[in-house]
């Protein structure tokens, strides 16, 4: 009775879908969880119900996940539940302890080798056995590829066909690639120790080729609970299929929209697969979203609705839980110092209105993309930290490039222009004003130093003035020397420690995370999506990184993007991922075309559905507030007395009846009830003047008035 009563507390405040994926049958479950559903309390809910219900044995239970944070955040619930002794781990965790126990058994007695915690050092002694030199953030890069080709199961001597068929941008020519793989694992075996793949495939080995191991394994694990399922790769799916030895009591969840990660070999196929590879599958979908307000809800779903490919055949379309909330903004800018020094004002704002710094984040999509905020939120005096990454005048390449921008004030001819001189400094530690090299790190490392080109212009375009005596002044270029001693104020001023502040992140490291305003940046073409995405297959995983960072936000959420790079620069346009809103008001606009205008002053509102939270794009449907299929909550004795008032109107006027209001702003007046004069210019249709002529009238009838009251029969006439 004890046991029960605590099994049905666990099913306390479910909704009816995650009731669905907590008491599904053993078996194979699949739980398809968009954004904010609450995946993590259906599976910790699920293995707990089923505990207390004597239906299996907690450590028996092996769930795995792909953080350590998230691994723990799993173990807390389910000990808040009354089921302790869960074995939550992420799979390279689960598969160290296994190795590491069976080692002896395994390796004749032998303890388990040392694990390498980086790849990179055996990778350029791997390159420089075979006559390619290489940089730190090159052998990044050819460690990543060796990592991809482990994780995928390719060998080095398939690796060239399979990155032609995987389509890799590799960092050098695929023979040349696979001849480091092949003197990267040589030199491995040489010193006696082992990488994270080898560790997975050592777990794979000892169950698959040792019936003692697999025997104990499949004893001790026997109810298997996958997270973040869109996310495995063919290794991880293989030690998955090693551990369940044939039997199905598996659950996975996962989201196919939020699949980001497959430059690493991480494959949403598994999850999409799962019901033709289980045929007896229950499939569950969480689409109920407690995390953010329905307009933010509204737009994720506009965004993730136009999704193509086979990710988009397990599209969710999420339902907002929480009460309604402010609009998402999409603000346009000038350039990107424009942008970046509107975000800190308005973080400012926030802040300063209560809002903790650390509830603050701001979003793109290279973290080159970084230095233009820190700037600017240092000068507006706002905390801020960076996850995930180096602040920018912390990285390596950036420290380096300082020094030799150091050197070559003495070397360099004064009279050198800035831009060029920062160039040819910068030729000293091997960039190059042409294309980015291929390969992550090394791009990544291209576009940090192209950024300290693009602050040079900035810069030189504000003349140093000289004070000469007390009378009169001069103004002088700006030079190299004046540069470095600005770029060493900027990092001093950006190295003070903070402990809370606004966050600064890519969005490959904001998943998973949440706050309450987010703002998303740089949203133009060739920034998102990248200039790098070529095949439709990698097009449609920057736009599921778009609705990763929307669906980051709990409350209130800023898009923007800057016309051009740089003040002066060239025109980009903004992210074909972005909805095609109606412009045509709700906001400040640019001042007309020609020199004068003023895009950062442009302001689009988003105006989503009050009903259920998608983003509106018709005009009828933003005049009435909601989707055209959505049920109406017309006050329908309203709307007769605002036909009534009409037609007198239309009648003393001597005018169509439209020409007063159409028949969709009445049907809008009537179903949205505006009861001040700010709320009724906010519907389509109505603007100053209509509510200078009409305002008192229709706000008397929305509070009440008769229509003989507010306009007797023959008595209206309107001011010539």
């Amino acid at each position: 009775m004890v046991v029960h009563s605590a099994a049905e507390r666990v099913l306390a405040g479910l909704d009816p879908e995650q009731r669905s994926a907590v008491t599904a049958p053993a078996g194979p479950v699949c739980v398809l969880a968009g954004a904010g559903t609450g995946k993590t309390r259906a599976i910790t809910s699920r293995i707990a119900h089923r505990a207390l219900t004597g239906e299996i044995s907690p450590r028996h239970v092996l769930a795995v996940t792909f953080t350590a944070r998230a691994a723990a955040e799993m173990r807390s619930r389910l000990t808040v539940l009354g089921v302790p002794g869960v074995q939550a781990r992420t799979f390279h965790a689960a598969a160290l302890r296994q190795v590491r126990y069976f080692a002896p058994r395994l390796l004749d007695g032998r303890a388990m080798p040392e694990l390498l915690d980086s790849k990179v050092r055996l990778v350029t002694l791997a390159a420089a056995r075979v006559g390619l030199r290489t940089d730190r953030a090159a052998a990044r890069d050819l460690a990543g590829e060796i990592e991809w080709a482990k994780s995928s199961l390719v060998e080095p001597g398939e690796y060239v066909v399979a990155a032609a068929k995987a389509l890799r941008d590799t960092p050098h020519e695929p023979a040349k690639v696979a001849e480091v793989f092949a003197a990267y694992e040589k030199i491995k075996r040489g010193n006696g120790v082992i990488d994270f793949e080898d560790m997975l495939r050592a777990a794979v080995w000892g169950i698959e080729e040792h019936a003692d191991v697999a025997e104990q394994v499949r004893a001790q694990y026997r109810h298997f609970v996958v997270d973040e399922y869109q996310d495995v790769n063919p290794l991880q799916q293989r030690l998955l299929e090693a551990w369940l030895g044939g039997r199905d009591d598996l659950t996975v969840v996962g989201d196919a929209s939020q699949t980001i990660y497959s430059f690493t070999g991480a494959t949403s196929s598994y999850l999409v697969d799962f019901p033709r590879r289980h045929r007896a599958a229950v499939v569950v979908r969480l689409v109920r979203d407690y995390r953010s307000t329905p307009q933010v809800v509204g737009l994720a779903n506009a965004v993730i609705s136009q999704a193509r490919g086979t990710e988009a055949r397990l599209r969710l379309e999420l339902r907002g839980q929480r009460p309604p909330g402010p609009e998402p903004e999409l603000r346009i800018f000038t350039d990107e110092p424009a942008e970046a020094n509107a975000v800190a004002a308005r973080a400012r704002a926030l802040v300063d209105a209560g809002t903790p710094a650390r509830e603050i984040a701001v979003l793109f999509r290279t973290n080159a993309q970084s230095e233009a905020y820190e700037k600017a939120l240092t000068e507006a005096e706002v905390p801020y930290v960076v996850q995930g990454a180096e602040r920018f005048f912390e990285r390596a390449e950036v420290r380096q490039a300082m020094v030799a921008l150091r050197a070559a004030t003495r070397s360099l001819p004064g009279d050198t222009p800035l831009p060029a001189a920062v160039v040819e400094a910068l030729a000293a530690v091997g960039w190059a004003p042409d294309a980015p090299p291929a390969g992550g790190a090394a791009r990544e490392r291209w576009e940090a130093l192209a950024a300290l080109v693009q602050l040079a212009e900035e810069y030189a375009a504000t003349p140093t003035v000289l004070p000469i005596g007390e009378a009169a002044a001069v103004e002088r270029p700006v030079t190299l020397g004046d540069f470095t001693d600005e770029l060493h104020r900027r990092a001093s001023q950006q190295h003070v420690p903070t402990v809370d502040g606004v966050t600064l992140a890519s969005l490959h490291a904001a998943k998973g995370l949440e706050w309450d305003a987010v703002f998303l940046v740089g949203l133009s073409e060739g920034t998102l999506p990248t200039t790098y995405a070529k095949t439709v297959e990698q097009v449609e995983e920057e736009r599921r990184l778009l609705y990763v960072g929307i669906t980051r936000a709990r409350e209130w959420l800023w898009l923007s993007y800057a016309v051009a790079r740089s003040p002066g620069g060239r025109a980009r346009r903004p992210s074909r991922f972005l909805p095609q809103l109606d412009r045509s008001g709700g906001g400040e606009r640019a001042r007309g075309p020609g020199p004068t205008a003023r895009p950062e002053r442009r302001r689009t509102q988003i105006v989503s559905c009050r009903i259920c939270g998608a983003t509106l794009l018709a005009g009828p449907d933003r005049k009435l507030g909601r989707c055209a299929t959505c049920p109406s909550d017309m006050d329908e004795e309203l709307h007769e007395r605002l036909r009534e008032w009409r037609r007198r109107v239309a009648g003393a006027q001597k005018v169509p009846a439209y020409v007063v209001f159409t028949d969709a702003t009445l049907v809008a007046l009537a179903e949205r009830r505006p009861g001040r004069p700010e709320e009724l210019i906010a519907i389509a249709g109505i603007g100053p003047r209509k509510v200078g002529l009409y305002g008192d009238s229709v706000l008397a009838l929305v509070s009440g008035a008769a229509v003989e009251d507010v306009c007797p029969e023959k008595t209206f006439e309107i001011e010539s």
